[in-house]
């Protein structure tokens, strides 16, 4: 009796540990309730607080349905815009757009934290540099630690509860160290993170260890980019959306109303100038882009869902 006592136990101790290996085994989908083979897609707009043009395009984006999610540029003019605009609708998926570069000819900014603190992120002019590789040439891991932590607390002081993270002319991949900074930051506010899977094959093995099985990784990002433009402008984002795979996704887009304010900003620019903002936003708020997503059985997301979990 005992022996089938004991042998009782064992079968159901293995049977659990068993449950827990699947379960713990389950890919993002399963998680998050979806079938195993799902197509997840975050729809993604950068930059909320670069322009009053900006963050209107993007928030009627949201109330469309066109974007399931948005990062803010805290030193931007126009942040405190969006805090007020996520206090008044406290269930968006906004995230920080870390930022370290200052790309516009006559626009500028610079930092969150005093210029003292962060000498190697400014230029001469006091001003965030315009480039990766002019950023990447005089940055301090410490520093950036430093500039960013500032920005996210900015963020949190003014009633922003931040969903995740991700990067500004993904300024934070230049290098390892800049890659470790932006790990320490994910885990230490303990929100999941931009980084695309096929960045990981390049990883030294000591920041491998450091990302975790608890990372998030995007399995297929798509952001148009001028080599793939189309005459059609949504030909290429049709074309992304029917060759999607199962597994987590996202489209990066950038938004605008194509008026005075963002044509001085982007003047004579035209990649991710004016007009282009302006194609993106009427893409994105088209039936013909839902319709796609229709089509495809593509379920729609966001970085909160995942967040939560």
């Amino acid at each position: 009796m005992k022996h089938t006592n004991f042998s009782t136990f064992v079968l159901v101790i293995a049977i659990s540990m068993l449950s827990g290996f699947s379960q713990s085994t389950k890919n993002l989908a399963e998680k998050l309730g979806y079938a195993k083979d799902a197509k997840l897609l975050i729809i993604h707009a950068d930059d909320l607080g670069l322009s009053h043009s900006t963050n209107i395009a993007t928030f009627k984006a949201f109330e469309n349905k066109g974007i399931t999610s948005g990062s803010i540029m805290v030193p931007c003019p126009w942040f405190t815009e969006v805090a007020e605009y996520a206090k008044a609708n406290p269930g968006l998926d906004l995230g920080i757009h870390l930022t370290l570069t200052s790309e516009w000819k006559n626009y500028k900014w610079g930092g969150v934290a005093s210029s003292n603190e962060i000498p190697g992120l400014l230029s001469k002019n006091g001003y965030m540099y315009p480039s990766n590789e002019e950023m990447g040439k005089t940055a301090k891991p410490e520093e950036v630690g430093k500039e960013l932590r500032a920005q996210i607390e900015k963020a949190i002081a003014l009633g922003i509860n931040p969903t995740h993270f991700d990067n500004h002319m993904g300024s934070l991949l230049v290098n390892p160290e800049l890659i470790i900074e932006y790990v320490k930051l994910a885990k230490e506010y303990k929100v999941p993170f931009l980084f695309p899977a096929a960045y990981s094959s390049m990883l030294p093995p000591d920041l491998s260890k450091l990302m975790g099985p608890d990372v998030v990784m995007v399995d297929n990002l798509f952001m148009l980019n001028p080599a793939i433009v189309s005459k059609n402008w949504g030909e290429p984002y049709k074309k992304a959306i029917e060759a999607m795979k199962p597994g987590l996704n996202e489209i990066i887009v950038h938004l605008s109303a194509d008026n005075d304010e963002m044509q001085a900003i982007a003047a004579g620019v035209i990649d991710f100038g004016s007009k282009w903002r302006q194609n993106d936003f009427d893409y994105v708020t088209s039936n013909e882009f839902k319709q796609t997503l229709k089509e495809n059985n593509i379920i729609l997301i966001t970085w909160k869902q995942i967040k939560e979990l």
